[in-house]
């Protein structure tokens, strides 16, 4: 049996920035295990599989070490793949099944708009082990579903910060986002999401950490379009727009390889 695979960058206009995701297109679903042992083997932070049903195609994704049910930049280049390679025209609506229900995803002007689910975050100051971990000193401390979200001062703060990656895996959330507002004005806000919990101390770019930043970020600023930064050291630009319950984000995408699993 033979596998096409494609090495995309997400989340960025040029190759080797970004987050590099590794998509599996499948003619029929596969078994659990052996995904899993692809994306230990593949070594990124998500590795997507996606095959077709119904009126679009099942998606799932892998981290190095176990499943997750959101996947931003892994979502936004399956889309990319998929209209890359023909299986959809790039004025076709890509539909993928989730655990996480239904994601599309639009090709508009050289971009791709994914529509996912928002996930803001409740306040929760009493995070034990949290802030000792990220070694900062917090305005917010907040928690959704999947992650902590932490907002710092100034935009060095959350540059500069060196977590114990250690601490932070032991504690029982999929990661943690810390943010702060941006000092240029290219960008609205800055990021970067540890998640070491999952098998991946420092994630890239990390599309589901937006479903929490933006509906955060637009309350505090008052925007309904906003445009944030992830500051890990590929780094990477998301367009985020909060729509009622679902989020609207906007990424490009670079393929860097074609292959074959054998």
């Amino acid at each position: 049996m033979e596998i096409p695979i494609y090495l995309v960058d997400a989340f960025t206009d040029r190759p080797f920035a970004g987050n590099p995701a590794v998509v599996c297109v499948l003619d029929q679903p596969a078994d659990e295990g052996w995904m899993q042992q692809v994306a230990g083997e593949m070594n990124l932070s998500e590795t997507a599989f996606l095959y077709r049903e119904d009126d679009g195609f099942r998606l799932r994704w892998f981290t190095p070490t176990v499943e997750v049910d959101l996947c931003g930049h892994a979502t936004l280049a399956s889309a990319h793949v998929l209209w890359a390679t023909g299986y959809l025209w790039t004025s076709e609506e890509a539909r993928f099944h989730t655990r996480s229900g239904l994601l599309t995803a639009r090709h508009i002007d050289g971009w791709i708009e994914l529509n996912f689910p928002a996930a803001p975050a409740a306040a929760e100051p009493s995070a034990p082990g949290l802030i000792e971990a990220l070694g900062i000193t917090p305005v917010y401390v907040g928690r959704n579903a999947f992650d902590y979200l932490v907002e710092v001062a100034r935009e060095e703060e959350v540059r500069q910060a060196q977590p114990d990656y250690r601490a932070l895996g032991a504690l029982p959330v999929r990661g943690v986002i810390v943010t702060s507002r941006s000092l240029g004005s290219r960008y609205d806000f800055i990021s970067r999401f540890f998640a070491p919990a999952s098998g991946i101390d420092e994630d890239p770019v990390t599309g589901s950490a937006h479903c929490c930043l933006a509906p955060y970020w637009a309350e505090k600023l008052g925007k309904g379009e906003m445009t944030g930064y992830q500051a890990s050291p590929r780094g990477g630009m998301v367009r985020v727009r909060p729509v009622g319950d679902r989020v609207i984000l906007g990424g490009q995408a670079v393929m860097v390889m074609r292959g074959t699993l054998t």
